[in-house]
């Protein structure tokens, strides 16, 4: 199927008269979960993780992914003839400098220009130029073979309260108004879903996993329009809207309204953020200013409203979470269980919080070897039976109206064998070391990094992605534009921002340990040398005592074990039975 499939793409090339086509793997929008519509990847190549981008020609196939994926892909892409690129290894060509080796001087190579940001756009274009190879934009080549190809989601979006908020959709459009007027700039142009959602404190369920719609926005000093299909907004929140000042269109409106800017326009584009078929769109007396998305710079500064119902969202998980470990810790050796029931049973504890929404990602459950597969997916047919031996690693997510969690644990099934306890050890003294840093402000994510990756360095070991990503409120669990990793991102840490901390060890065939917990950046201290930053742990549920090597913490990283339960406790306790009480009690024993 993979293989006719590739050989049908290989005959519109041919139509075409381009010699290789790049799939980015993404969507208009350029989100990482997309609707079925857009899941090109999966469709060309069987290839179902959340990061992959593929070139072909008309001989070879080949399909990107980074280290999170490596042994998905390799399983996934076995007999389809596509090779296995294993993305950011120095060893590893880039798609451009890989096509550059494929293909002849004069020979093109064609993309859809929907579905690729400008930013690579621009840097695929100017790489293969070098080579006297064209970039050009053939349209989505799929099209003509792509049988019973999913419609567009039509789901109605609904209304995000103020009260979760902590702002108004008009006082949201006064400051990106604001910013852009601080810019010289006349209009932004919005692609982004989430950055849409968040702007107009809307909501919807077109996508898996990410509370969002598909839209596109425009906003200037005058005028706010949401190009939607109009048919998803419910009649009294179409008036309310317009209450507020903001036009509906049509979705594919967005095209002419774009093509249509007055002459002269100062445009904010974000060119990671805006497809390139926008950026064409756009009237060539237009001037343009590159830059990070307005919206993407303000949501990730959680307000105080949305940071104390963050708060309480992650007791509600924890409730869940703990109920959860509960379950699993009496079932075990009693009833048959797999990875499958873990997935199925951590919705089922989520569903009884107030205000639950759907998990925020595909829970993330490895048993054994599976701990190895960093972002492992396992189903009914791949998922491991569970004995009470062995570790497993957890890592899963909700969505509730206040808030977004994300959260990943590692537990004892059985007795943990001391080079487990070891691993584990190392991999939490970076989670302590990097909640309890204190650092002046204008500090990038990659200059913490280290603090998570120093105690498995020193035993040489280390883990392939990244330590921290921004978590959305009620929004996407991946959110930009900071992160904590060793790759260079020029964006500081700013008090307000919500971040995960999850350094980690794997043994592949063996096991996968990571914890992670959620942080808000704070303010700790003003002195005559600066404003020096930290983090607050978020995050409310026990690490697991029997898997701690005491002898390989300092006093102090025991005291932060022992403080971060007490809290636990104190957290969780007035929201449980007294069984419950005595079960968390016990995970939250002193060390």
């Amino acid at each position: 199927m993979i293989r006719e499939r590739i050989e049908a793409l290989r005959e519109q090339m041919i139509e075409k008269g381009v010699q290789a086509w790049y799939l980015h793997g993404s969507d208009p929008h350029l989100s990482e979960y997309m609707p079925e519509h857009w899941q090109t990847r999966a469709f060309l190549a069987g290839f179902t993780g959340s990061a992959g981008w593929m070139a072909i020609t008309m001989e070879k196939a080949a399909l990107w992914t980074d280290s999170r994926y490596f042994l998905q892909a390799e399983e996934q892409l076995q007999d389809t003839g596509i090779q296995l690129m294993k993305a950011r290894l120095p060893e590893t060509l880039d798609v451009s400098d890989w096509l550059a080796t494929q293909l002849q001087a004069g020979h093109s190579v064609g993309t859809d220009a929907q579905c690729i940001p400008v930013s690579l756009f621009r840097q695929m274009q100017n790489r293969l130029e070098k080579s006297n190879i064209m970039l050009c934009d053939t349209g989505d080549l799929l099209l003509p073979f792509w049988n019973q190809r999913p419609q567009l989601p039509s789901t109605e979006v609904f209304d995000h309260a103020v009260k979760y908020a902590g702002e108004s959709r008009s006082e949201k459009i006064s400051k990106i108004r604001l910013e852009l007027q601080k810019n010289q700039c006349d209009l932004q142009i919005l692609t982004a879903l989430d950055d849409i959602a968040w702007t107009f404190n809307l909501r919807g369920s077109d996508v898996p996993f990410n509370p969002v719609f598909v839209s596109y926005a425009l906003i200037n000093q005058s005028e706010s329009i949401l190009f939607i299909q109009t048919g998803k907004v419910p009649a009294g929140l179409k008036q309310q809207l317009q209450q507020d000042g903001i036009t509906l269109k049509e979705y594919n409106d967005i095209f002419s309204a774009v093509s249509s800017i007055t002459e002269g326009s100062r445009i904010w584009l974000d060119p990671d953020r805006t497809n390139q078929t926008i950026r064409n769109a756009v009237p060539d007396s237009c001037t343009i200013t590159e830059g990070i998305s307005i919206p993407c710079q303000l949501k990730a500064l959680k307000n105080a409203t949305e940071v104390a119902c963050l708060q309480q969202a992650m007791k509600k998980d924890g409730v869940a979470l703990l109920e959860f470990w509960h379950w699993i810790s009496n079932a075990l050796g009693h009833e048959p269980l797999t990875e499958y029931d873990v997935v199925t049973q951590l919705n089922h504890f989520r569903k009884k919080q107030a205000d639950f929404r759907g998990d925020s990602f595909y829970p993330i459950v490895g048993y054994r070897e599976h701990g190895a597969v960093v972002h492992i997916q396992v189903s009914k047919e791949n998922a491991l039976p569970l004995a009470p031996e062995g570790i497993l690693l957890i890592d899963s997510g909700g969505h509730y109206l206040d808030g977004t969690t994300d959260t990943t644990r590692t537990i004892a099934l059985g007795k943990p064998s001391p080079q487990q306890k070891s691993d584990f050890t190392l991999a939490l003294k970076g989670v302590i070391a990097l909640t309890e840093a204190v650092f002046p402000e204008h500090t990038r994510g990659y200059h913490l990094d280290i603090l998570a990756r120093k105690a498995l360095w020193e035993h040489g070991q280390n883990y392939g992605h990244g330590t921290g990503h921004g978590v959305g409120f009620f929004l996407n669990v991946h959110e930009g534009p900071m992160s904590i990793r060793m790759e260079f991102n020029d964006q500081t840490i700013k008090a307000g921002m919500v971040l995960s901390n999850e350094p980690a060890f794997y043994r592949e065939g063996e096991y996968g340990i990571r914890t992670e917990n959620m942080m808000v950046c704070v303010e700790k201290m003003q002195t005559q040398w600066g404003r020096f930053l930290g983090f607050e742990t978020l995050t409310v549920f026990p690490i697991d005592p029997k898997m701690i090597e005491t002898s390989l913490l300092s006093q102090s990283e025991i005291d932060w074990i022992n403080r971060y339960h007490r809290m636990v406790y104190d957290e969780l306790s007035p929201r449980i039975n007294e069984h419950l009480k005595a079960f968390l009690a016990e995970k939250t024993r002193e060390i």
